[in-house]
Parts: structure tokens; sequence; C-alpha cells
């Protein structure tokens, strides 16, 4: 297996994760993020198959979308001096695996593979946390994976906002 990051002329074939909206961003929108300087998407591949796939983008914690004890842990973790309004983040904006390969770990795999990737290469810009609008059937494998809940359940909401503070890696 392999990850490639999306370009304009990768040639998408067919993807089934079990979920219309995240079958329809890789397969619809992904190109158009990236032409649009909005998200770069990653595939795993494996002998031409789609694996999986995610999307990052950038993204801030702010002091208006965490509860008040989520606040003041991370502001906690900064010097006095160093208290802001938001800190940065880097956004899983989509990240899904086929179910043609569910029940393997591969979600975990991909997952830790992601936080290594950017980890070891932050490139030009600082980060602190990974956040990730997790759908509600998924917040129990974002918690395997280390993310902490950021907001409240907001009746009738689909997701739930978690982070992951790269500071745990080292």
């Amino acid at each position: 297996m392999k990850l490639v990051k999306l370009t304009p002329s990768t040639e998408l074939i067919d993807f089934d994760c079990q979920d219309d909206d995240l079958n329809s961003f890789l397969i619809d929108d992904a190109k158009g993020f990236l032409e649009k300087r909005i998200a770069n998407t990653f595939i795993l591949e494996d002998e031409g198959n789609i694996v999986a796939y995610f999307c990052l983008l950038n993204d801030k914690i702010s002091r208006q979308d965490v509860t008040n004890s989520q606040w003041k842990r991370i502001k906690g973790s900064f010097p006095e001096r160093k208290h802001f309004g938001s800190y940065p983040a880097i956004k899983i904006g989509r990240f899904a695996v086929s179910s043609k390969y569910k029940g393997q770990h591969i979600g975990t795999d991909l997952m830790n593979l992601l936080k290594g990737m950017l980890n070891e290469n932050p490139n030009y810009s600082a980060f602190r946390y990974i956040t990730v609008d997790a759908y509600m059937s998924a917040i129990d494998f974002y918690k395997k994976n280390d993310f902490k809940l950021l907001s409240e359940k907001i009746e009738n909401d689909h997701t739930r906002l978690m982070f992951f503070d790269m500071m745990e890696l080292e």
C-alpha cells in the first residue's frame, strides 16, 4: 500500500465506504477543493484500488468553539504571556476507509500515519492541534485514536468537534 497526494490528473476510480457524503466528496469535490486551495486530499492505494483517503485543511481552536473546561486546559498548556483567543490547528476534513477494507485496522494505521506525517514534516506553518468534526458514528474511532471532545452535544447536530494535541507525540 502507498499514500499518494491527489493531483489534478489523479484518476479517481470507484470508492465506497457506505457513506454517501464521504463517497461524494472524494469523487465529486476533492479536486475542486485542491484547485481552490481549500484542502489537500491523500489517497491510500493498494494495487490500483482506493483503500482509504483523508483530506487536510487549516483550522483553529477558538474560545467560542469549546467548553469552558476544555478552554482552560488548552490555555493552561501555554505560558501566561502566550495566551491567545485561538490556537492553530490542521483539520481532518474527511477521513474514510473503503468498506472492502473495514475490520482490518486500516483506519487506525492510517490515522497513525497521518499523525506521523504531520509531526515529521510541519512544512512552513506551525500548528499545535489536529481537529475533526467527527460524525456521531465515528466518535469512538477518534477516541480510540486519542482525540478528545471539544464541544458539547448540540441537539440535532450530527457531528462533534474533537481534537488531538500534537505534543502527545513527543
